[in-house]
């Protein structure tokens, strides 16, 4: 596996886990006083893979050209983030206590 790859791996890893990992929406504004609801969580989740989906686009621009990808490729990469965000979610909704 090359460099680029492996990094990119861990880049989608680390996105897909930081919603769950913060309280902060956007990592910007605080949420409310009760946390931060779970429709604010899938939003950014949908963020950052949009934001992981450019990162491997301009990853692959710099070694040559993109190659056009139908929707499979699309249907596979969401299901691998949401599979990378299942940690993020355990320890956000499962294995965390309430209120802490």
């Amino acid at each position: 596996m090359e460099w680029s790859t492996a990094a990119l791996l861990l880049l989608a890893l680390v996105f897909a886990n930081l919603p769950f990992l913060t309280e902060r929406i956007f990592f910007a504004g605080p949420a409310r006083a009760g946390g931060k609801p779970l429709g604010w969580r899938l939003l950014e989740l949908v963020v950052l893979y949009f934001l992981a989906g450019l990162a491997a686009w301009l990853m692959e621009s710099r070694a040559g050209q993109v190659h056009p990808q139908r929707w499979e490729f699309y249907a596979v990469t969401v299901c691998l983030f949401l599979v990378f965000a299942y940690p993020g979610y355990v320890y956000r909704y499962l294995w965390r206590k309430p209120g802490l």
